[in-house]
């Protein structure tokens, strides 16, 4: 399985997928899952409008043709939404701190546009309180940023489906979850990965770009060689301390005052787990890290290359999840009346900012 990205930017796709998907507007997830129905029609249910939590808001109607029956899809879904919950690390950080902008209508949004801003006026003193004090303007910085759409295909043969369902045995999700799985990850790798995707004109510090956290172009470095490496034997538990200490530093001096979340990658973890020192048995370098003020979470990472460090201030203006469309199971064509083809699929982009002066709330160590 391959994972695929989609654009959308100024109103046109880049993709098949992204085409087809702008050509539905305000596209309903729900239309994009007909199933079975206890009558035997194949049928979908349409999102009216209203609050979506009541059941009067929906309808069905009936459309062509359905391969699954309502409970195969929740087996589907239920599958694929286990993996991204268990895969999403660095994602579900964001969403669990509400660091997260919903878009109202991620098919149909086609360039987020948002500012950052310089700083500006001051504060004078005076007896009089009449002479006037510096009224300059702050300056908003236009940027855009690109929309993918990420989806993995797998697909169901009606053989296969036709089997389980005279044995009587489950739908075998194996597909679904592998396909959920690979998404998961694409969205994982965004954030922790030395990847970039641009679509459209850049200026001159790329703004149109969608980083990660260890390339973003305005991210804060530490250097690590002048502490060791943290599975080096010979570096001292201290050493550790005092790196980590020195990337809060250098967010303070951004005027970045947390709070922050750690991020390690797999090959230091084991490291975390040894006695920080003699005279603290028992108190690991992690409980020790975990002391620092500030410092809410230390976290491994599967993604983030070996002897790579984070550092992020977890707030909105630092970091946020900009959202059209969370992980889906959906159906999409057929190839005759033996296979069906699905996708599973989100609209999500982890958007790191910095302001017009170029402050960052990620420190990048390595």
């Amino acid at each position: 399985m391959e994972t695929q990205v989609d654009l959308v930017l100024n109103g046109k796709g880049q993709g098949a997928l992204a085409k087809q998907l702008l050509t539905m507007g305000r596209a309903d997830v729900g239309a994009m899952k007909p199933y079975i129905d206890s009558k035997g029609r194949s049928v979908v249910t349409v999102f009216k409008g209203g609050d979506p939590r009541m059941r009067s808001n929906y309808h069905t109607v009936q459309v062509n043709a359905a391969t699954l029956r309502r409970d195969e899809w929740k087996m589907l879904d239920d599958a694929v939404m286990g993996i991204a919950e268990t895969r999403l690390v660095g994602v579900q950080d964001l969403i669990d701190r509400n660091l997260v902008y919903n878009l109202g209508n991620g098919f149909g949004t086609t360039v987020l546009e948002w500012h950052d801003v310089s700083d500006a006026l001051e504060a004078d003193q005076t007896m009089d309180g009449i002479t006037r004090a510096k009224n300059d303007r702050p300056e908003f910085q236009h940027n855009y940023l690109p929309l993918p759409i990420v989806h993995v295909d797998y697909e169901i043969n009606a053989r296969v489906l036709a089997a389980s369902r005279n044995m009587g045995n489950p739908l075998d999700t194996t597909m679904a979850e592998r396909a959920g799985r690979k998404v998961a990850q694409f969205l994982e790798n965004s954030l922790f990965t030395d990847t970039s995707y641009s679509y459209g004109t850049k200026d001159d510090r790329n703004r149109n770009t969608i980083y990660s956290y260890p390339n973003h172009p305005d991210r804060n470095l530490v250097t690590l060689s002048d502490y060791g490496n943290w599975d080096d034997s010979s570096t001292s538990a201290i050493n550790i301390l005092h790196s980590v200490r020195a990337m809060k530093q250098a967010a303070i001096t951004a005027k970045r005052y947390g709070p922050y979340q750690l991020y390690v990658p797999t090959n230091y973890e084991t490291r975390l787990d040894d006695d920080y020192d003699m005279t603290t048995p028992g108190t690991t370098i992690r409980e020790r890290i975990m002391k620092i003020d500030k410092i809410e979470g230390v976290k491994v990472i599967d993604a983030l290359p070996d002897d790579n460090v984070l550092l992020v201030q977890m707030t909105s203006d630092v970091v946020r999840l900009v959202r059209g469309l969370g992980i889906q199971n959906v159906q999409w064509g057929a190839e005759g009346d033996m296979v069906s083809k699905f996708k599973v699929m989100t609209i999500q982009v982890p958007q790191i900012r910095s302001d017009a002066n170029g402050s960052c709330g990620v420190i990048h160590m390595s």
